[in-house]
């Protein structure tokens, strides 16, 4: 089912107060940041206009897998300087975002569309998990490792808004088994064999283009 107009607009509306005081990056001391290629006599109303989002405007669900749509510095630079950014997080049943971590920023999740079951674990290793509907709202604080998980049998989406213009993404899976570390060393800290972690590195290990 496409996504209308007006529930993205509504979720925009009600995230960004909390992505102002959540905001983390340094201050600037101009309005705004133009590239430094960029003619700032020639910016115009279409530098500070995003229009990625359409594309899941028209965007039939369910999907294959989970899928994400980003709107950070990268992707809209006149986020630069500004604090804040979104994503919208696409979930078809039974899909998950899997553990990660954004080491420059809170998260405040609002769910637009169907339901996701949510955590993380603070640095106590305590754990806090809860089952959202549509129009509730969750926060990640400040690079703790969390995840979301469509459970149902139904699609779900969601917006989130990150108190940083580069919020980063660190993803456990891939980050521990997919980036090179000794098996050895892998096996002897997860209490496993070396065949065990071999496997999981296969599934995860990028693959190079």
């Amino acid at each position: 089912m496409a996504l209308s107009y007006s529930i993205v607009f509504l979720a925009i509306a009600l995230a960004a107060p909390m992505a102002a005081v959540l905001a983390g990056d340094p201050d600037i001391l101009t309005d705004y940041i133009v590239p430094p290629d960029a003619n700032l006599g020639n910016v115009t109303g279409d530098f500070f206009t995003y229009t990625g989002f359409r594309s899941a405007m028209s965007m039939n669900m369910p999907m294959a897998e989970f899928m994400v749509i980003k709107a950070s510095m990268k992707e809209f630079p006149a986020l630069n300087g500004q604090s804040v950014s979104y994503a919208l997080l696409m979930y078809p049943p039974d899909s998950v975002n899997p553990t990660h971590t954004h080491p420059r920023a809170a998260e405040l999740l609002l769910v637009v569309d169907g339901a996701l079951s949510v955590g993380f674990v603070d640095s106590a290793n305590k754990l806090y998990t809860q089952d959202l509907a549509a129009g509730d709202m969750f926060v990640f604080p400040k690079g703790l490792v969390h995840w979301q998980y469509n459970k149902g049998p139904k699609p779900a989406t969601a917006l989130s808004a990150f108190g940083s213009a580069a919020a980063g993404l660190v993803s456990i899976p891939v980050n521990v088994f997919g980036t090179g570390i000794d098996d050895t060393l892998l096996a002897k800290s997860f209490k496993t064999d070396v065949p065990t972690i071999q496997k999981l590195k296969a599934g995860l290990t990028p693959k190079k283009p």
